[in-house]
């Protein structure tokens, strides 16, 4: 009977399927960027260089599904009514702080990685304000903010608090390798995604295009002479991952939700939806695989190299397709024989109980 409910929580109209396998390729990709020595360059008709494809774009993916998740979360279409709002806000804002204390933990372990969690948690934060408004206001928030910040990017990360004695702590605190500033567009493209009717075959298929037309836009333009490589403007005009570049937020923004728009509409297919099932448990527990991740790297590092700091060390060992494997099939069996993954489930619970529906008596 559990396994059926299981199957059915994964399977049943509550879950949007193609949102979980977006999540699951996010995880994955970001594993990859973590964990394999990624191409400088893609080229289609290299092989060799597809695993450029996930430097970038895969926490991109995750931050624009974080506003799916936050929109689906405050009502989907429609925001919920005043009351409940307040009540999703505030248990939205917990969820950041929890996060944000995990991130910190987990860059305590030592392992050479941009935790994404604390740029996740402040990103959640500012998010917090928009979700009241209709989708079609987001959208237009999130293409000025893509359009404007690019600009103002690089004389932010010129400020003097960049070159002060805390300035790799303050870094790692507020996730700045995700700067916020920039970052934010995303999570409101995938909030008023989810305003816009995510389920909707024809909203799927207007994403595909949007985003496959904004990919060749970014990426054609980065193929063509810079009007200047280096300082100010070689920043601004560049597409390079996790530059925030003006092509990279145009180019890596509209691939995402074409990625997005592929996963809904491939799951609409119901032998392939079966057939990504280890993809889609991953998805629907990304905070659990993503800190498996981190633990596991720091206590097999710790034990085999003495040292969870050594990055060239531990991909000598080849980590990538263990732990991938190993946390799909630990995710698949999870989600069928026990339910929601462990970390989402205290942060639910954690959150429900803080913050209750129900007047205190």
């Amino acid at each position: 009977m559990r396994l059926r409910d299981n199957w059915d929580r994964l399977n049943g109209p509550d879950r949007i399927a193609g949102v979980d396998l977006a999540r699951g390729l996010a995880i994955i990709g970001m594993f990859a960027a973590h964990l394999l020595v990624t191409a400088d360059r893609f080229s289609w008709g290299d092989p060799a260089t597809w695993t450029a494809l996930v430097d970038g774009r895969s926490s991109i993916l995750f931050a624009a599904l974080a506003g799916v998740s936050i929109g689906l979360v405050t009502g989907g279409r429609l925001p919920l009514p005043a009351g409940r709002m307040a009540i999703a806000r505030w248990r939205l804002a917990l969820r950041a702080a929890m996060l944000l204390v995990l991130g910190i933990l987990l860059i305590v372990t030592g392992v050479p990685v941009y935790v994404i969690l604390p740029a996740y948690a402040i990103l959640f934060l500012i998010a917090l304000p928009f979700t009241g408004m209709p989708g079609r206001t987001v959208l237009w928030i999130a293409v000025v903010l893509a359009l404007v910040m690019p600009f103002l990017q690089p004389l932010l990360d010129a400020l003097p608090i960049w070159q002060s004695p805390y300035a790799a702590e303050i870094d790692a605190f507020v996730g700045w390798h995700y700067p916020f500033t920039v970052w934010i567009a995303f999570v409101l493209a995938g909030l008023g995604i989810a305003r816009a009717g995510i389920t909707r075959a024809t909203v799927q298929v207007r994403m595909l295009v949007a985003g496959s037309s904004l990919a060749a836009i970014g990426y054609g333009l980065a193929e063509l002479p810079a009007p200047v490589a280096d300082g100010y403007w070689g920043s601004v005009w560049s597409a390079e991952p996790h530059s925030s570049g003006l092509l990279e937020v145009i180019g890596s923004g509209g691939f995402v939700i074409a990625v997005l728009a592929a996963c809904l509409l491939l799951c609409r297919l119901g032998v392939l939806k079966a057939i990504v099932l280890p993809l889609r448990a991953t998805g629907a527990m990304p905070l659990t695989a993503y800190t498996a991740q981190l633990v596991i790297w720091a206590i097999v590092a710790g034990i085999a190299l003495g040292d969870t700091t050594d990055l060239g060390g531990f991909r000598a060992l080849d980590p990538f397709w263990p732990l991938t494997i190993g946390v799909l099939i630990g995710c698949t069996a999870w989600a069928l024989l026990i339910g929601r993954g462990p970390l989402e489930w205290v942060l639910d619970r954690t959150a429900k109980r803080v913050v209750s529906a129900e007047p205190r008596r």
